[in-house]
């Protein structure tokens, strides 16, 4: 070979390691993918009548807006990369059009007209009296008379409309919708998504789905969103959604609600009929549900103290509020929470030959304010009418209960691997499952799983680069047919630019025995500091700077950045597993700490003073 051949083969081998890089998943995006308007009848009720999609868009932007309780001039700190707004598919924009005289008797008809009298007179009554939540609960399904394995009293209109036949408002509110969202749309700054919730909510448990599709408003309009008033079963979601992307083309993902509160029907180990979980049903809802919601405002279902009794942060943003009318005491279980999903899924995997429940996560907020705040120093509440300090503890309930905005969390959101902030590229990036959530906090969080990565490779500049090319990304499986010895993972999590230092960085892991017994471990792999094990694998507090009298605190403790290439020490290739990361900052204030110091209260006044922040990643499977 010449030195000109030479100069020429080298930079041929550049050019292609450059298009191979390029074409990797390097762009890291944040978004919420749950977030209402005044279109949704609940934010309606609970004062937010005037932030609307345009509203919800505008503030992600990182454009200044104005509150729609305490009409202030409000903005977030970082802008976001994606938004979906997710209206409730159930009467959709019908309260907003009611008060707003917009309905006409041809919207709702002769029988439909008296009906929207009488309603109109309740709805005046709430708003005026702050009741919202009051009438919001007279629209819930009640307790079952005779509590079964099947929780849907009514299938076929267990929601029912106090306002007759609302189809032609909720068509024309969707089309206002899809127009705000075709509007906002920027292709490679940022991403607005066509999507809505649909609020199945049998005797109070919180089944609902998030949908969304990558595609455009014409074919958007060519549909209207499926609605629990049409079905409460997920299967006839899942048909829908069949049938109106072989008629129209559309492409959709429905992702599980945060679990937390679904009265253990979430992931159970039998379909919400209680029927057995079939092989065909498992593939049916992979296709649909590759994602689910592992945080938000609602609290947090990553785990619980009584589905991880061994876990020391697995207390974290509990939130133990049911959502019906009757009160109901909150009883968790392993098919409420994600941890308890993913083990369930390895179980029934090695019973019936596939995995219902093999999928990825993500946070987002499900403000119904139509700020997408997950930022504990400027964060809006859940609802408009509990945003500020002094409304925070409102007269209303929800379910029966007392439920403030103390008890809310400021919590999270959706961080995407991508090609490109593009509706294409982050609906692609949600279908691998190469997607984490975190709780608000904007950490840089990477993980591989592989059986034989370079031992330098902690060091190498093209640390993604590597990962792709010795082994798979969070989302990802490993098979035993590859296997050289126990798997690895290669981690690296570096902190939020504009937030706290990290404490450390634990691989959760989870799998079945031969026996189809369950189990978990939390390792911790890497940490800040000169901490050290004890002999039960635990690791002491990082420590805490925050000043509770001022809510001050700095970075002297923590790391800004922490990787490891971690190997499993218990790995047995004849078991099934998984495995997820996750990344702990140092503790920070919490919501409740800086406005009990602003109201000059006793600090805090409901809810713990301060905050560890953290990551969940998507798990990464082994098969035997």
């Amino acid at each position: 070979m010449t030195k000109v051949q030479g100069f020429l083969c080298m930079g041929l081998l550049t050019l292609l390691g450059t298009v191979a890089q390029a074409g990797l998943p390097n762009q890291l995006l944040f978004g919420d993918t749950h977030l209402h308007t005044s279109y949704s009848f609940d934010a309606y009720l609970n004062k937010n009548q005037t932030a609307d999609p345009d509203t919800a868009y505008r503030w992600a932007e990182g454009k200044p807006v104005i509150h729609p309780l305490n009409r202030t001039r409000v903005q977030i700190g970082t802008p976001l990369d994606f938004l979906v707004v997710s209206d409730h598919a159930e009467l959709m924009g019908v309260i907003r059009a009611l008060n707003n005289d917009t309905a006409t008797l041809e919207d709702l008809g002769v029988w439909g007209n008296l009906k929207r009298w009488f309603g109109v007179v309740m709805l005046n009554r709430a708003i005026s009296g702050g009741g919202g939540s009051k009438l919001f609960n007279s629209f819930l399904p009640q307790k079952p008379e005779q509590p079964g394995t099947d929780p849907v009293q009514d299938p076929v209109n267990a929601m029912a409309s106090p306002f007759g036949d609302t189809l032609s408002i909720e068509t024309t509110a969707w089309s206002e919708i899809v127009d705000a969202a075709e509007r906002h749309n920027q292709p490679g700054t940022f991403t607005t998504f066509i999507g809505w919730e649909w609020s199945s909510i049998p005797t109070g448990a919180n089944l609902h789905r998030i949908v969304f599709t990558p595609d455009s408003g014409n074919i958007a309009k060519q549909f209207v969103p499926y609605g629990s008033d049409q079905s409460q079963y997920p299967e006839d979601l899942w048909t829908f959604l069949e049938e109106t992307q072989e008629r129209t083309g559309a492409r959709f993902v429905a992702m599980p609600h945060n679990s937390n509160i679904s009265k253990g029907y979430m992931y159970a180990e039998t379909t919400l009929k209680g029927e057995p979980i079939t092989a065909e049903y498992a593939k049916r809802r992979m296709r649909w549900e590759p994602i689910s919601e592992a945080t938000q405002i609602k609290g947090d279902s990553e785990t619980h103290p009584v589905v991880s009794p061994d876990d020391e942060f697995s207390d974290f943003e509990t939130y133990t509020h049911y959502i019906q009318q009757d009160p109901e005491e909150y009883k968790p279980t392993a098919a409420d929470y994600i941890r308890g999903a993913l083990k369930t899924g390895l179980a029934l995997e090695q019973n019936i030959g596939e995995n219902p429940y093999q999928f990825g996560v993500i946070g987002s907020t499900d403000s119904h304010s139509g700020l997408s705040s997950a930022e504990e120093d400027n964060f809006w509440g859940k609802f408009a009418r509990d945003s500020t300090p002094e409304t925070k503890r409102s007269k209303d309930s929800i379910g029966g209960r007392k439920v403030t905005g103390w008890s809310m969390s400021a919590s999270g959101l959706a961080g995407v691997w991508s090609r490109g902030n593009t509706r294409d590229e982050i609906f692609n990036a949600f279908q691998r499952k190469e997607t984490y959530a975190t709780t608000g906090t904007r950490m840089k969080v990477r993980v591989f799983g592989g059986w034989d990565f370079d031992d330098n490779a902690l060091d190498t500049p093209d640390f993604a680069e590597l990962g792709y090319a010795q082994g798979v990304p969070m989302g990802g499986s490993l098979n035993a047919a590859q296997a050289t010895a126990a798997p690895q993972m290669l981690i690296r999590a570096e902190m939020d630019p504009n937030n706290a230092h990290l404490d450390r960085v634990q691989v959760i892991k989870g799998w079945v025995d031969s026996a189809g017994a369950q189990h978990e471990q939390v390792y911790n792999v890497v940490w800040a500091g000169e901490r050290t094990l004890d002999g039960n694998g635990k690791l002491p507090a990082i420590g805490n700077t925050v000043h509770i009298g001022s809510g001050h605190w700095d970075n002297s403790i923590g790391a800004p950045a922490l990787s490891v290439l971690w190997s499993d020490p218990n790995f047995d290739p004849s078991q099934r597993a998984f495995y997820y990361v996750r990344v702990l900052q140092i503790p920070t204030p919490r919501h409740s700490l800086l406005d009990s110091i602003a109201l000059q209260a006793q600090v805090p006044q409901e809810g713990p003073a301060t905050i560890q922040e953290r990551a969940y990643t998507s798990p990464i499977w082994y098969t035997p």
